[in-house]
C-alpha cells in the first residue's frame, strides 16, 4: 500500500486529522461498524465518557487484529459523540494518545448526535487498508 496525506493549511499541523489520505496498490480495506463500549460479554458500559473511548479502543484494535489488519492503517476514523464539549474537555488527550500510539494520520469527522446505543457517550468508526 501506497498512502499520502495531504493538509494544505498551515492551521492543520494543529489537528488530530488530515484533510484527505489517498491510498494507491492497498491488499485490503477494512470498513469497521461502530464501536461502543460493549464489553466481551455484551455489556454496555456504564462509565464516564473516557473510560468509554479507553474500552472502544481496546475493542478497535482487537476487531482489527483479529481481521489481519494493523491500527496503524486507519485512514478515516469518524466520531460520534453525544458532547462535543465534554469529549475535548475529558477524552482529547486519550483520543490524541491514541492515535500518536499507533502512528496514524488519518480523514476525521466528528458528530454531535442525540443518542447512541444504550445511551452510550460515544462512537468510534473506522476504515483500515493494508
Amino acid at each position: 500500500m501506497q498512502k499520502r496525506t495531504i493538509d494544505p493549511w498551515k492551521w492543520g499541523e494543529q489537528t488530530n486529522s488530515v484533510q484527505a489520505v489517498e491510498i494507491k496498490q492497498a491488499e485490503g480495506t477494512l470498513y469497521c461498524s461502530g464501536q461502543v463500549a460493549i464489553d466481551a460479554a455484551g455489556q454496555p458500559s456504564t462509565a464516564d465518557m473516557r473510560a468509554q473511548l479507553i474500552q472502544i479502543f481496546q475493542n478497535l484494535e482487537h476487531l482489527i487484529g483479529e481481521a489481519g489488519y494493523e491500527c496503524q492503517g486507519i485512514v478515516r476514523l469518524n466520531v460520534f459523540t453525544t458532547s462535543m464539549m465534554e469529549f475535548f474537555t475529558t477524552c482529547g488527550d486519550v483520543y490524541q494518545g491514541w492515535i500518536a500510539k499507533h502512528g496514524i494520520r488519518q480523514a476525521t469527522t466528528m458528530f454531535e448526535v442525540k443518542g447512541l446505543y444504550a445511551n452510550l457517550g460515544v462512537e468510534l468508526e473506522a476504515t483500515v487498508v493494508k
